[in-house]
């Protein structure tokens, strides 16, 4: 089924700040790791795989439109180089990505294209469980503070 471009190139943008999501936060994950604090990376970890799993959606969708998935571009990488940089950083991603599927979500409802704005409403719900536990976080390092809060994250 031909899908219209501009839908089409609204996927693509999406999808590259999918692909560049999960690049962040797997470098968190494994940052987190590598200092000792597992169980907090396994929480960047799952979001990752999350991310890589809207992804495929996108890609799925864009081939079943007709598109040409470009894996190729990514945003910005922005690695925290400590625990509260790392969430703020997150936090900013996951803000610019509800915006975007926020924006995309109308462009298919004026398009009348249904069924991706139904993907893409789900993807968005995904994403808002994401941004609201990266603010659980925070509130918990800004209520312990850092030591306490982190010595919580350990194997």
């Amino acid at each position: 089924m031909q899908g219209d471009n501009k839908i089409i190139a609204t996927l693509n943008s999406l999808l590259a700040d999918e692909l560049t999501a999960v690049n962040q936060y797997m470098v968190h994950a494994e940052m987190c790791e590598s200092w000792g604090y597992e169980k907090l990376g396994g929480i960047i970890q799952k979001r990752a795989v999350d991310e890589m799993k809207h992804a495929e959606k996108l890609i799925g969708r864009i081939l079943f439109l007709e598109g040409i998935p470009v894996v190729s571009d990514l945003r910005k990488i922005s690695v925290g180089a400590e625990v509260p940089k790392m969430f703020t950083n997150d936090h900013t991603a996951e803000d610019g990505a509800i915006k975007s599927y926020n924006s995309a979500i109308v462009l298919c409802g004026e398009l009348k294209d249904y069924a991706t704005r139904d993907l893409l409403q789900n993807i968005l719900n995904d994403e808002d469980r994401h941004i609201d536990g990266i603010e659980e976080v925070q509130d918990q390092i800004s209520q312990m503070g850092l030591q306490v809060f982190l010595s919580t994250k350990t194997q």
